[in-house]
């Protein structure tokens, strides 16, 4: 099975109309260079609570839902499908969860998968994440020309139980969507000098752009995934969107802080290097060796030569 994914970066902000222009140009560009599917940012749509907006309080959700529904019939006139970053109202006083919604080439919303581990303290639930969204519980999986794909969103990606239980579950593509952009100049430099001297050997000057980027490497390898990674390129972002193959390799990536499309092929057909593919199903069940173990009280006796 063959599969395009675009996967997009633009400067995600609290203007929703700005953040739709931004959207609806990339899946423009997505279409016009063959792509099946395309991908945004966490919150790519609505903003996101804290680097983009201060609260929900007073937020427009009626022309958040209007660009929803006009992204939803560009979808449908391109034949396209779009897994969209946004933020999804609930009732009452419960705040919203932050959401990827999963949108068909028919225009039709047939999933959506809503951030489980949201950031923020055990001690105080208001802080970080916590303080604007309510988690989701569970998982999503669906299948689009043949291959079969999940969805998370950025601090999931601490959690490698997660990609674990999606691999049980079979899926080969993940579509993780992160904002780690908007950082202000004060707080990147702050970021930064926490690194300090140890940025040359981490392959990144933040703690974002070292254990995001290699922990997407490193998942895809352990796992046999394909992985679309894309981010806010509003500045200062952390890093810039790219994708992984299953073998942990990074087959492109945009430029960091500049909006634009990446266009990666899946092909499910092609086998890639993976050193874990003989035991991986018995890991994953819970048994921690491999081969045959044998009864040897050497073996037993773990105290003596």
């Amino acid at each position: 099975m063959k599969l395009k994914v675009a996967t997009c970066q633009f400067p995600v902000s609290a203007d929703i109309q700005a953040n739709y222009r931004h959207i609806s140009s990339q899946i423009r560009k997505a279409k016009a260079q063959g792509a099946d599917v395309v991908h945004f940012p966490e919150c790519a749509l609505s903003g996101y609570a804290g680097p983009d907006l201060k609260s929900y309080k007073g937020f427009d959700w009626e022309q958040l839902e209007k660009h929803t529904k006009d992204i939803f019939s560009l979808a449908r006139r391109l034949k396209i499908w779009v897994i969209l970053g946004t933020s999804h109202r609930l009732t009452g006083a419960h705040k919203p969860h932050n959401s990827l919604y999963i949108i068909n080439a028919d225009g039709k919303l047939i999933d959506r998968y809503d951030k489980m581990f949201c950031a923020g303290s055990k001690a105080k639930k208001q802080t970080g994440d916590l303080g604007h969204y309510t988690p989701g519980d569970h998982l999503c999986v669906f299948t689009i020309k043949g291959v079969k794909c999940g969805a998370q969103i950025c601090h999931d990606y601490r959690y490698p139980e997660v990609y674990r239980e999606y691999k049980r579950k079979g899926v080969q593509l993940m579509f993780h969507s992160y904002h780690a952009g908007g950082v202000s100049p004060g707080r990147y430099k702050e970021i930064q000098n926490y690194v300090g001297k140890f940025a040359d050997m981490s392959e990144g000057s933040t703690i974002p752009a070292i254990t995001m980027p290699a922990t997407m490497r490193s998942y895809a390898a352990n796992n046999y995934f394909w992985i679309s990674c894309p981010n806010s390129s509003r500045k200062e972002s952390c890093w810039p969107a790219f994708f992984v193959r299953p073998d942990g390799v990074v087959t492109g990536q945009l430029r960091r802080n500049v909006a634009g499309v990446l266009v990666s092929t899946v092909n499910t057909s092609k086998k890639w290097y993976d050193s874990t593919v003989a035991w991986r199903d018995r890991a994953i069940r819970g048994v921690f060796h491999s081969g045959t173990l044998v009864a040897d009280p050497r073996s037993r006796n773990r105290t003596k030569l």
